[in-house]
């Protein structure tokens, strides 16, 4: 039986594993994201993601750590976590009317392999008024996630429409991820339509 270990104390990717039942343990990687400066997005995220898994320690020869970063780019422009209201209010009036790549990169490793993949899935938001997007960065919410929004949350209401994995924006591309932990010999059927709470 494998230990399945969450390397984030992302609430959102958290969730998303409770949901489907899926049994972990959660520890914080130990790295400097602002090390990693590269500008492509695809590149940086799935380099996010494997030096997050690479920076916690195997307990065990059975354990398997799942690390995931999220990026939002719009025309090859990383969009980090804002780092003030100015920041969010660029982000979002920036973003508005425009369609723009989520891309959530996953790294899975154990003692046996170092498997990284990454999804990306296109969000189109609607025209934001001065109004909206100011409201918006009043609040708490922009500033923990990447392109200063979340799908999941007030922000739900910007998004006209998108074209992809729902859950990778939310930060983890969650039925690739089951797929990927088939392809690994994880158990994770036992846990998916088990009766039993885990």
């Amino acid at each position: 039986m494998k230990d399945l270990i969450l390397g984030s104390t992302s609430p959102r990717r958290q969730a998303l594993l409770k949901q489907l039942n899926i049994p972990f343990t959660i520890k914080q990687p130990n790295f400097d994201e602002t090390s990693v400066t590269l500008k492509d997005p695809l590149k940086k995220v799935e380099r996010l993601a494997k030096e997050k898994a690479d920076s916690i320690v195997l307990p065990a020869d059975n354990a398997l750590i799942l690390a995931a970063d999220t990026v939002v780019a719009f025309e090859h422009n990383i969009f980090e976590k804002p780092t003030d209201k100015d920041d969010a209010y660029k982000m979002i009036s920036t973003l508005s009317g425009q369609t723009h790549d989520v891309i959530t990169a996953v790294a899975l490793r154990s003692s046996e392999s170092n498997h990284v993949f990454s999804v990306k899935t296109e969000v189109t938001f609607w025209n934001i008024s001065e109004a909206e997007i100011k409201s918006y960065i009043a609040t708490a919410e922009p500033y923990d996630k990447a392109g200063a929004y979340g799908i999941q949350g007030t922000a739900s209401l910007f998004v006209k429409e998108i074209q992809g994995d729902y859950f990778n924006v939310v930060g983890l591309p969650i039925s690739h991820v089951v797929r990927a932990l088939r392809q690994l010999n994880f158990p994770v059927d036992r846990y998916l339509f088990s009766k039993e709470k885990y």
